[in-house]
């Protein structure tokens, strides 16, 4: 069967849907959440390489003396990651509404 775009039964369905540039508030929105993970990732970065450095808990020792240490950084960055861009999201989204407050 041929998919055609003309077709009702298939728009109601949603399996063809046309492109659609984003509104204003579409990409005001993006760009806030984007913004504020790379901020996230800019603080895991430094979070992970101060770990590494000072070597807390022994753990650049344990990295380094792995078989895959590219396993573990990767493991070690990407949950910091999430963390800090969580983090940095979260608190960007609470303060909204502050500014509309005063």
């Amino acid at each position: 069967m041929r998919f055609q775009a003309g077709n009702p039964i298939l728009a109601d369905n949603c399996a063809i849907e046309e492109k659609h540039p984003l509104l204003p508030h579409e990409k005001q929105a993006l760009r806030f959440v984007c913004r504020h993970l790379v901020i996230g990732l800019a603080a895991s970065c430094g979070f992970c390489a101060a770990i590494l450095a000072s070597d807390l808990a022994g753990l650049r020792g344990l990295i380094m003396g792995s078989q895959q240490p590219w396993l573990s950084l990767g493991l070690l960055f990407f949950g910091l990651f999430i963390t800090f861009g969580s983090v940095a999201l979260g608190i960007s989204l609470m303060a909204l509404g502050r500014d509309r407050d005063r």
